[in-house]
């Protein structure tokens, strides 16, 4: 255990000094592991200084010795699959020691995260419509998982709720026909306010066959600045890609990028299943130097689009801890970058690594604006998730620019508030706007989405605002208008689509009833929300505690396949700790 001294006694700081020189002596022929330094050490230290990728790599060619067709898997480098089962033992969160639950410490003090206004409220009588893009990032929940594992609880932006929610499987059914998407819809009362209603949304994209996989052309664009020499950083993603590289076969190519100081294309594309070519590439690797982030994804999209393929799956991949320090530095000139390259049809993921100078806000918006997913790796059981596990769903796009619009009926809601997704408001007139983007679905993703609802006497009582003089309040009397407490239309496109389809569903009223039985993607996700309505300091967590998610989430575990579910109930167990 490291003791921590008062720098106030100048004897203690005679003893610090010469541990400090001893520790330099003994670490110059052995380099201690990440994980046995103090946090102080990894983050507060500068890197070593280290040869630029681009200086050491020469660009590597694919073979020609043999033809470039589908074929079996290559088998994995030796001891990769291993490496991947155990990195489970990762998971678990560290018991937290006194004084740890601040996150405002050095470990995290640059790292960057857009302020959140949380949903408020709203008024049936004066907005009767709710409109918003899905979300299918889940960077927020690993990122989350980091800091409780570290002893410290989040900054309250950090915390996305819609994308710990979705974060998990809810089991949902599939679509049928030729819909690439499954509705469904689930009311009963909100855990923590009891006389409200939680209104459940589900959605299920359509899974796809690994033999229906169509050829995949990734590029992959690696950030090897000196700020990525952690062992958290670019060591974990040469590992993490390792992994992906198993998925892929002769019928899929790869390239890489490397942006630094400079930027250049270290591996030309190539056929996935000349692998001893494209490890040579990754393995030459070394981060050093500073960052020019918008030099490199320019020559990532012109690799891409050179390579383009017509009905396959183009896209790259961006690997970094987001710190653009040189070049186009400009958060707005990057998205409009990215904006206009997604355009000719390469879509970008984007993965973040790393601590201590983390930039979410920027990685987030560059995942949003390039029709493309957002994930955190910080574990290797992580990279094996999103990956591998995950891989069709976060590279193959089965519906895009899809967007949720929820009409309320006023004689039975009087106001509703959208749980999460705050970032991805829309206007009530985008929704049936064909040039207005949003988010996309891949192959298998579920997306789910929350509204706490209170009926017109509760929101007379709760909401202070005056009536208004010249609006009908009063229900249509149409056909129907006494069945239907809601209306739940979903947009979408098909991959390649430029008109958009329509979807259409009722939700009949219910009385709040505690004794009635809900499904298990209902409590979980329910639980999952009163987490991070807990995390954030929410003022609208009710009742929400950690007894009640704890409840909540171990009556509805499921199937749990990957243990992730089990997993969360040990974070909530590690923030109640702190």
């Amino acid at each position: 255990m490291i003791r921590r001294f008062a720098f106030t006694r100048p004897t203690y700081i005679s003893i610090v000094v010469s541990l400090l020189a001893l520790g330099a002596c003994s670490t110059a022929t052995k380099r201690t592991p990440l994980a046995e330094r103090p946090m102080e050490a990894q983050i507060g230290a500068p890197p070593p200084p280290r040869q630029d990728a681009l200086a050491a790599s020469s660009v590597a060619q694919p073979s020609t010795s043999g033809p470039a067709k589908r074929a079996d898997l290559a088998p994995a480098p030796a001891g990769m699959k291993e490496e991947m089962d155990d990195a489970r033992m990762e998971r678990p969160a560290a018991e937290a020691k006194p004084g740890e639950g601040d996150w405002n410490r050095q470990d995290f003090h640059t790292e960057n995260y857009d302020h959140v206004v949380e949903n408020r409220f709203i008024s049936v009588e004066t907005a009767p419509l709710s409109t918003f893009s899905i979300d299918v990032d889940t960077a927020s929940y690993s990122n989350v998982r980091r800091f409780l594992a570290q002893g410290a609880l989040p900054p309250a932006d950090a915390v996305r709720i819609e994308e710990l929610i979705n974060y998990f499987d809810y089991d949902y059914d599939d679509p049928s026909g030729k819909q690439p998407v499954a509705v469904h819809t689930e009311l009963a009362q909100a855990p923590w306010a009891p006389t409200h209603q939680l209104l459940h949304i589900g959605m299920q994209g359509k899974r796809m066959d690994v033999r229906e996989v169509p050829p995949r052309n990734l590029t992959f664009l690696i950030d090897v600045s000196g700020s990525m020499s952690d062992e958290n950083k670019l060591p974990l993603l040469k590992r993490a890609f390792r992994g992906l590289l198993e998925t892929l076969d002769g019928d899929d190519t790869v390239a890489m990028v490397v942006y630094a100081g400079a930027s250049g294309a270290v591996l030309a594309p190539t056929p996935a299943n000349q692998q001893s070519t494209i490890l040579e590439a990754l393995e030459r690797l070394e981060a050093g130097g500073s960052t020019n982030g918008g030099e490199g994804i320019e020559l990532a999209y012109r690799l891409a689009q050179q390579h383009f393929q017509e009905k396959g799956v183009n896209r790259v991949i961006l690997a970094t801890d987001g710190d653009f320090n040189i070049g186009t530095t400009s958060q707005g000139d990057l998205v409009r970058l990215i904006e206009k390259k997604r355009e000719a049809g390469v879509f970008l993921t984007v993965l973040g690594f790393g601590m201590g100078n983390y930039k979410d806000s920027t990685l987030e918006q560059l995942a949003d604006k390039g029709n493309g997913n957002y994930a955190y790796i910080d574990t290797m059981a992580e990279a094996k998730k999103v990956l591998v596990e995950e891989g069709g769903a976060n590279l193959v796009t089965i519906a895009q620019d899809v967007k949720i619009q929820v009409e309320m009926n006023p004689r039975y809601v009087g106001a509703y508030r959208l749980i999460g997704y705050e970032n991805r408001a829309l206007e009530a007139e985008d929704f049936n706007d064909d040039k207005k983007d949003a988010g996309e679905i891949g192959a298998g993703h579920t997306v789910t989405a929350l509204y706490e609802l209170l009926t017109p006497e509760q929101a007379r009582q709760e909401l202070s605002v005056d009536g208004l003089r010249y609006s009908r309040t009063a229900p249509s009397g149409g056909e129907g208008d006494e069945k239907e407490l809601c209306t739940v239309k979903v947009r979408y496109k098909a991959p390649q689509g430029r008109e958009s389809q329509l979807l259409s569903f009722h939700v009949a009223p219910s009385a709040v009833d505690s004794r009635r039985r809900t499904s298990d993607a209902f409590r979980f996700s329910a639980a999952v929300a009163s987490f991070g309505m807990m995390l954030r300091h929410s003022e609208y967590k009710g009742s929400s505690s950690f007894e009640l998610v704890t409840d909540l989430a171990e009556g509805a575990l499921g199937r749990d396949q990957g243990g992730y579910k089990h997993e969360f109930l040990g974070l909530v167990r590690q923030a109640r700790s702190l």
